[in-house]
Parts: C-alpha cells; sequence; structure tokens
C-alpha cells in the first residue's frame, strides 16, 4: 500500500450533489478496546478495557449532511479522495449563538481513508468555521464504545466534558454511554 497523507486530499464545502455519496459513506469501525463507564452520584470514571474478540460497529443509516443548505450557522465539509477521487470523509457542524458553541454533529471518514489525516483536516475546516462565527468552545458527542474516535479526539485536543447514560436507551445502541467532548476554539 502506498503512502497517502492529508496534503494529496482536497477540501471544500460540500454541494447538493455529494448528499448521495455522504450517506452511503461507510461509517462503521472496528476495535480491540472500549471505555467502560461507571457513574454514580459523586460523578463518573471511564476505563479502557480490552474486547475479545474485536467489537465492529455499523451505524444505521441515517441522512448525513446536506440539511445544512441556506442555513448560515451550518456546514457540511468534504474531503476528496487523492486525485480528487470521491468523497473519503465529511463533517457536519452547526454554531450556536446563544453560548458560542459550535457542534460537531457527525464526523465520518471511510475506512481506506483512516489514518492519513483526513479527519483532523476535516476537523480543521470546522475550527475555521466556528472560528469565523466567534465560537468559544467545540463541541461532540461519542459513543464509548468508540475508542478510535476518542483516541482521535484526545489527540485534536478534546476533552470529556460529560457523559449520558440514557440517551442511547430505546436504539440500536442501547447499553452504550453518550461521552461529551469539548475543547477551546484556537
Amino acid at each position: 500500500m502506498t503512502s497517502v497523507d492529508a496534503t494529496t486530499y482536497r477540501y471544500r464545502t460540500a454541494l447538493p450533489e455529494d448528499r448521495e455519496v455522504i450517506e452511503a459513506l461507510d461509517g462503521s469501525f472496528t476495535t480491540r478496546t472500549v471505555f467502560r463507564v461507571t457513574a454514580d452520584d459523586n460523578g463518573f470514571a471511564l476505563r479502557e478495557v480490552p474486547v475479545d474478540p474485536p467489537l465492529t460497529k455499523v451505524f444505521p443509516e441515517h441522512e448525513s449532511g446536506g440539511d445544512d443548505e441556506g442555513d448560515p450557522e451550518s456546514r457540511t465539509f468534504v474531503a476528496l479522495g487523492p486525485a480528487g477521487g470521491p468523497v473519503a470523509g465529511f463533517v457536519t457542524v452547526s454554531y450556536a449563538d446563544w453560548n458560542r458553541r459550535l457542534t460537531v454533529e457527525d464526523i465520518e471518514v471511510a475506512p481506506e481513508h483512516r489514518g492519513r489525516g483526513v479527519g483532523r483536516g476535516l476537523m480543521a475546516l470546522a475550527v475555521e468555521f466556528g472560528r469565523e462565527r466567534g465560537a468559544g468552545h467545540i463541541w461532540l458527542e461519542v459513543t464509548n464504545i468508540n475508542a478510535p474516535a476518542i483516541h482521535a479526539y484526545r489527540r485534536m485536543g478534546f476533552t470529556l466534558c460529560g457523559l449520558d447514560t440514557t440517551l442511547y436507551d430505546g436504539t440500536p445502541s442501547e447499553g452504550e454511554t453518550a461521552l461529551y467532548m469539548s475543547m477551546p476554539c484556537p
């Protein structure tokens, strides 16, 4: 396999014609560890634990991207693969003026493009969008079983700021815990 870095990818605001490709992007992941959450009246703790066999998570189909058309406070950005190839990943963000929060609504990188800086490149576009709007911080939600994403977000400067033990109740993700992470908008 040849080495490809983030500089070989092209980034831009999503176009309406990207919607179908964004929706079809494989956002699944496989992990050998998960974060076990313990919570009590005094707080919570996370402990990374191995899982054997490795856990594979496939997210249910949903509509992603394109919903921000005409909304000046939301944006979807895409990364195009090397040589202008197909969409390799996307990030959808929204800004709330009342608390100056930029929320990462969704970020996905196709499996064959992971580990090449694509997620970091997409997050840089999100940060710039937030900076232009005066965001004080950037916030996101991630499931406790997505250890690869949690590690990536930590490398980008995000820290844990809360959790919700009931967010996924009644969904295919029941039993998982929603972790909230944030970072100051640089």
